[in-house]
């Protein structure tokens, strides 16, 4: 369950795998639509050679997948002892163009002349159910074609002196027990059949001779478009010496996007600079275009879930932007808060989550609790989102744009959190936590949205608008006034949270690593109480399992391992107390947590949302981009 590399130029996004196969394939935004499926097969790859023939895929190429830390291209090598083949792929998504490329080296590893056929597999599923696409052979420009109404699909691949592939096969993949065309490849010669219809795929054949000790290139690429006249354009970029024009345009492109951090990043350790530009680069990839910020995507979510990851959360979205506001990036932040004007609700809160073309997501969350009709909403998404429009505000001193979003964003937004609130307590009605799961006046939610509440005082006040800050200042003071009940003095933490019912207060008093962090970063209760619930995470879920690390709160189920160590620990919740830990000086310890991140990230760097608690295996989405901000976050932290 893991996507090596994330490749993409915010419409197209490419998912690679543990052997750098296609398994992922969005068009045209960030995590919508997946052309192809985690549930189908992924874009296999044959190497023929003298009457040998095996699959990438297979135990006997051994792999190494990673990426560039300096632009968002592919460095991924696999070798074949037993055949005496190893490739090396640069791989790319154009940054202009809606292009996804692969420049292969070959190298023969022997002392013998070697015949070497590459055999390139597609398939995808363009229409919802995959039993209405079609794929042919295009004579006059010699190139695969799959398409589906508004959706063409151009597949092609030549030799290093220019040559186009010479055989191709398209064929049934999916329906009626056909596995696909990709298993007419294991004899070294493909049908040419060139045209099916209904579930399809393609696989297209680069022939080589490889002398003794040498080195060849094959070129391949998918472009995608809205027709098959457009794919033609791009075809011609690509064929008319472009390929290299393209490898080297994507190379710039990321330098110069890194370069804005290069100010602010100058002085960090190089290995630590290496991880903070690979998460740079893995959160810029999963960043739509229309500004929606994808949490992860990872599409094999889906074989062990109902849902994937591919959706907007307002929350991740703004800890995603937080970095990046750091850093003096201005676009991605400004587009996601574009976004969030767009998809808030009238009366002022963010859904539980949105696709990237702005509808709302799937959810979870039901619109009644007990007897009672409730919002189907987490009112922290609504809090951090104002929260971090005021912290672009403090670090770039935008008036002009954070002016533009007063009235149509945080107005409505503060006005809602203003009025939010429960009588008998002084203190935010219920809505569902952070983690999705329980529905309770919870700490980390009035936490962050009494800080919201303050920063959206003071943005006002900055533009004048007095009556709102007096209102909003008001309100966050109330929420900090009564900010005692959520601490349990018996047991020395901040609880969960607790709901009011009909006939009596339910105290929820699960152990929340959470808790800790917002009463920590948004000022919530004192010091004491801080100090003390952050003990009580060291001792309770901190560093408890094998693996190391903290769970987000005592026995998370959520991908339960056995034994379970009260759950399995999550990157976000562990580098959140590493920041607490450079807050107060304990900076050794908050390195020893960047170090633990980063032993537990895959070969390429990547993150993913949990790990293992004894053997320290990925669980979960791979990437998480979450996981990448805060590991950012944190190296920033330890570098004042």
């Amino acid at each position: 369950m893991a996507r090596s590399i994330i490749l993409g130029n915010s419409g197209l996004t490419v998912g690679l795998n543990e052997k750098g196969l296609v398994h992922d394939f969005y068009f045209p935004y960030v995590g919508l639509e997946n052309l192809t499926s985690a549930r189908l097969e992924p874009h296999h790859i044959g190497v023929w050679v003298d009457g040998n023939f095996s699959w990438i895929s297979d135990h006997v190429w051994h792999a190494t997948i990673d990426f560039e830390d300096t632009a968002l291209v592919s460095n991924s090598v696999l070798e074949n002892s037993s055949v005496g083949i190893r490739i090396h792929f640069k791989d790319f998504v154009d940054p202009h163009n809606d292009i996804f490329a692969r420049k292969l080296y070959i190298e023969n590893l022997d002392d013998a002349e070697k015949d070497v056929r590459i055999f390139f597999h597609q398939v995808f599923q363009i229409s919802s159910l995959g039993r209405s696409d079609t794929a042919m052979f295009v004579p006059g420009g010699n190139y695969m074609l799959d398409y589906k109404g508004r959706c063409s699909i151009l597949a092609y691949a030549e030799d290093e002196d220019g040559k186009p592939f010479d055989q191709y096969a398209a064929g049934n993949a999916g329906i009626e027990g056909k596995q696909g065309t990709f298993m007419d490849a294991v004899d070294g010669e493909l049908s040419m059949s060139a045209v099916e219809h209904a579930g399809v795929d393609s696989t297209i054949r680069v022939q080589i001779s490889l002398q003794p000790k040498s080195t060849k290139v094959v070129r391949y690429w998918l472009a995608v478009a809205d027709s098959q006249l457009q794919l033609e354009s791009l075809q011609k970029k690509m064929l008319n010496g472009g390929f290299d024009a393209r490898l080297h345009a994507t190379y710039q492109h990321w330098r110069d996007w890194l370069s804005i951090a290069v100010e602010k990043t100058q002085n960090i350790k190089p290995e630590l600079k290496t991880a903070m530009q690979k998460s740079l680069m893995t959160i810029k990839a999963h960043t739509d275009s229309h500004g929606g910020i994808i949490a992860s995507c990872d599409s094999s979510i889906y074989n062990y879930g109902r849902d994937y990851y591919s959706y907007v959360w307002p929350r991740d979205g703004a800890f995603v932007m937080w970095p990046l506001i750091k850093l003096g990036y201005v676009h991605e932040p400004r587009a996601f808060f574009e976004f969030c004007k767009n998809i808030i609700h009238p009366d002022g809160y963010m859904m539980h989550k949105y696709q990237p073309d702005k509808a709302i997501g799937s959810t979870w969350h039901p619109l009644i609790h007990g007897k009672r009709q409730e919002l189907a909403i987490q009112e922290d998404e609504t809090a951090i989102v104002v929260f971090m429009l005021s912290e672009y505000y403090n670090y770039s001193n935008d008036t002009d744009f954070v002016l533009k979003m007063y009235d149509s964003l945080l107005k409505p937004a503060c006005d809602f959190m203003a009025q939010f609130f429960d009588l008998e307590s002084n203190l935010p009605h219920a809505s569902y936590d952070l983690w999705e799961e329980k529905f309770l006046s919870n700490t980390y939610t009035a936490a962050v949205t009494m800080r919201a509440l303050a920063r959206g005082a003071e943005i006002a006040v900055k533009l004048d608008n007095y009556q709102d800050a007096e209102r909003w200042s008001a309100a966050s003071e109330r929420i900090n006034v009564h900010s005692n009940t959520y601490f349990n003095e018996d047991k020395g933490y901040f609880n969960k949270g607790f709901l009011l019912t009909d006939d009596k207060t339910v105290v929820d008093e699960t152990l929340d690593v959470s808790s800790v962090y917002a009463v920590w970063m948004f000022g919530m209760g004192t010091k004491q109480q801080m100090a003390r619930t952050m003990a009580k995470i060291q001792s309770e879920l901190l560093d408890i399992s094998p693996s190391g690390g903290a769970a987000r709160y005592e026995n998370d189920n959520y991908f339960k391992s056995e034994p379970a160590y009260k759950g399995n620990p999550w990157f976000v919740t562990t580098l959140w107390l590493a920041q607490i830990y450079a807050s107060i000086g304990k900076n050794e310890e908050a390195i020893k947590y960047i170090e633990w991140s980063l032993s537990h990230a895959m070969p390429s760097g990547l993150l993913s949302e949990q790990v293992e608690p004894e053997n320290g295996s990925i669980v979960g989405v791979t990437p998480l981009v979450w996981s990448h901000a805060e590991l950012i976050n944190t190296i920033l932290d330890t570098n004042k």
